[in-house]
Parts: structure tokens; sequence; C-alpha cells
């Protein structure tokens, strides 16, 4: 697997969307917060069930944004600027997308 997790010195492709991708995960710790609260006063397994599940999906939707930005961005520039990186860039993202699956 292709993870060499590179520190290029420009912004991460995710620059133009990080406030957004921040408040949406700003929610989703609130939402983690709420679920323990409901764990902590034992309330109803299934209304938990559904918290956890909007979590889930939240935090789903991070990540969506999160690979359209790193292929629009990281994925998009490498093809451009330096065609060698290009194809390790899509075999970082065919890793990536193998682990994602998986779930």
């Amino acid at each position: 697997m292709t993870t060499a997790r590179h520190r290029d010195l420009r912004a991460p492709g995710y620059a133009a969307h990080k406030a957004d991708h921040l408040t949406r995960l700003n929610k989703v710790e609130g939402q983690i917060r709420g679920i323990s609260r409901m764990v902590a006063d034992d309330r109803y397994c299934m209304d938990v069930l559904t918290q956890i599940t909007a979590a889930s999906r939240a935090l789903q939707e991070v990540a969506l944004g999160l690979l359209d930005d790193h292929v629009r961005g990281c994925v998009t520039d490498a093809a451009r600027t330096d065609p060698a990186r290009t194809e390790e860039k899509f075999a970082e993202l065919t890793d990536t997308l193998r682990l994602a699956l998986r779930l």
C-alpha cells in the first residue's frame, strides 16, 4: 500500500474547503458528545443507534468532501505539473478507496 503521506510545501487539496470541513467536524464532535450523554442518561437503544448513524453519515460526508478535494486538487495538480507523480497519486487514491470500502 502506498501511504507515504507526503508533506508538500503547497497547501493541501482541501485548503479551499477547510472551513467547511472544520464546521462539519465540529458538528460531529457535538453529536458524539450528545451520544455519550444519551448513554450516560440511559436513553432508549434505538434512539442512541439513530444518533450514531447520523454521526457516521456526517463523517462520511466529510470524507467524501476530502476525497473530492484530493482528486480535484492533488491528483489534478500532479497530472499537470509532475506526470511522474500522477501514478503515485492514483495508487494512493486506490489504496485509500480500498480501505474506505471495507466499512
